[in-house]
């Protein structure tokens, strides 16, 4: 793939530089309910700018641009200190999904809440026995009349308790497996659905518990077909990853610089373990960098994201973690008291390795989609 950038795609990044200097959001605000509001205000902002699905088809209410535009955007997104759109779920996922497997109906009420963010979306598919192995998942949705009540839990359900919909997996029938779900659109504000937020080791609450008692979805909001919620669900868990890369690579390498400033200040840039683990993380994230470009190029070429997009995943979450152990090492016993910003990263990234499916499942995916190895049985 060649990373030189056209004039029109250099263009368009000069264009995206000025707009974000002159509109400058500042750094989100520590707590995290207050970060989600500063979030869904700039979301509101980018949109109101054009900005926001930058690759989605103009016809649903995007700018049309190139998936390379898309990717220019989310570095200097990055680069600038911007913040992320508080409706990133529904931005990386959930609308994707209903412009790949939607109905026109289901595209022209879903899509344009998405974008301006008046309806944020969550991911229920993980629950408290089945993560890694989604497809034994026990939530399970029974025929009444005009659509489906579903009955089930889930968990780690990112934004539940801010959230307007759910993308929902259940079970539909005792078919055999992975013919046996399909893919729902939830209303969250009913009476039969309950959020309990999770407190994380950072004091946040960005993961809930959800229970579904009977919740009702009328059936103009399943996705795809009955009993083919696998299909839409795997081209979820792509987008998923893909997402998770996007402008990545970037922000490591800017947190890796403020490290770099950190262990100068403590007086251990001359120490060769920790230059030899500092140069380590150097050398990783771009090679998280050019995996990121070499999945962006699959993308543009097939339309949808490969299994690949695992290779980012995983770089990601053990960077992160390295990064984060490497500055606690560094600021010793004073991280407990003097600078909760690293704390909080270190913390923060131990769950990176769950999240988004787990790095041992990303590990299999690549030995079964990719090299072609046999499943273990």
């Amino acid at each position: 793939m060649d990373l030189t950038l056209s004039p029109s795609e250099t263009a368009f990044r000069d264009e995206v530089r000025s707009w974000l200097r002159a509109q400058s959001p500042g750094p989100p605000p520590p707590v995290a309910e207050e970060r989600f509001d500063f979030m869904l205000r700039w979301q509101r902002t980018l949109h109101d700018a054009g900005y926001a699905g930058i690759s989605w088809p103009r016809e649903h209410g995007g700018r049309g641009a190139t998936l390379m535009e898309q990717a220019i955007f989310n570095e200097e997104i990055v680069r600038a200190g911007a913040p992320q759109p508080a409706n990133v779920i529904g931005l990386v996922m959930g609308g994707p999904v209903v412009i790949t497997h939607g109905t026109a109906e289901q595209q022209a009420r879903f899509l344009a809440p998405i974008l301006s963010g008046d309806e944020i979306w969550c991911q229920g598919f993980s629950e408290p026995n089945a993560g890694s192995d989604l497809a034994s998942l026990s939530a399970r949705a029974e025929r009444v009349d005009g659509g489906w009540r579903v009955h089930g839990q889930k968990v780690w359900t990112s934004y539940a308790h801010r959230a307007a919909w759910c993308m929902l997996l259940a079970r539909t029938s005792d078919d055999a497996r992975y013919r046996n779900l399909t893919y729902f659109i939830c209303a969250m504000q009913q009476d039969e659905v309950e959020v309990r937020p999770l407190r994380q080791a950072t004091g946040d609450s960005e993961f809930n518990e959800v229970f579904f008692n009977g919740a009702f979805i009328p059936d103009d909001n399943v996705v795809g077909d009955v009993g083919g919620g696998w299909k839409v669900a795997i081209t979820t868990l792509m987008f998923e990853r893909a997402g998770l890369a996007a402008g990545s690579a970037l922000s490591i390498q800017l947190e890796l610089a403020g490290l770099a400033e950190l262990i100068r200040a403590r007086g251990r840039s001359q120490d060769g373990v920790l230059r030899r683990r500092f140069a380590e993380l150097v050398v990783e994230t771009e090679t998280l960098r050019l995996n990121g470009y070499r999945q962006l190029s699959r993308v543009i070429s097939d339309g949808v994201p490969g299994p690949e997009g695992s290779i980012g995943k995983i770089q990601w979450a053990d960077i992160n973690q390295r990064a984060g152990e490497l500055a606690l090492d560094v600021l010793g016993s004073d991280a407990l008291r003097d600078d909760p910003v690293w704390t909080r990263r270190a913390l923060r990234a131990r769950g990176n390795s769950i999240e988004g499916g787990t790095s041992e499942i990303q590990r299999n995916i690549l030995a079964e989609r990719v090299l072609g190895l046999p499943r273990l049985r």
